[in-house]
């Protein structure tokens, strides 16, 4: 059995007139994400580190920003697609460990809807998956509640 190790990080402004969707899920919230797709950083991250593991490149190279399919795109629909490119490869995620930085909202109370749908989505077991979430303690852009970030970092293994 080959194992292969990926990372990311995936960072957006907030702004005003955008929903606020991390994993899926929509956050109730004054500011969302400014991006390209539908700006869900921590979809962003997961996808880019499997993308990682498997030495595809980032997720411009498969996603480009400049491209009007990508336009307002359910991020979902970027990792359904890495997960096909994964098997392809003859890999499935043997776990993910995410961390999302955000000053407000508190994120506790949408945890579990987080770890479902991306157990969903990359077709493992929700013990598979581990969504934290912190603030940046007022430093920097994340800090001044301009931004939001998530890294992961993700373990494939192969089926041999």
């Amino acid at each position: 059995m080959e194992y292969r190790i990926g990372f990311s990080k995936d960072i957006h402004k907030l702004v005003e007139n955008r929903k606020l969707i991390i994993a899926g899920v929509v956050i109730p919230f004054a500011k969302g994400e400014l991006a390209h797709s539908d700006g869900d950083v921590l979809y962003h991250a997961l996808a880019e580190s499997i993308l990682g593991a498997l030495a595809l490149g980032d997720l411009g190279k498969h996603f480009p920003d400049t491209s009007s399919e990508t336009l307002n795109m359910d991020s979902s629909l970027i990792v359904k697609e890495v997960v096909k490119m994964m098997k392809e490869k003859g890999y499935q995620v043997n776990n993910v460990d995410i961390f999302v930085s955000l000053e407000k909202p508190k994120l506790k109370d949408f945890i579990a809807q987080m770890r479902n749908n991306v157990a969903n989505l990359l077709e493992i077991n929700i013990d598979q998956v581990s969504i934290k979430a912190g603030t940046n303690e007022g430093c920097g852009e994340v800090g001044k509640g301009d931004a939001i970030e998530a890294t992961s970092a993700v373990l494939l293994k192969s089926y041999c």
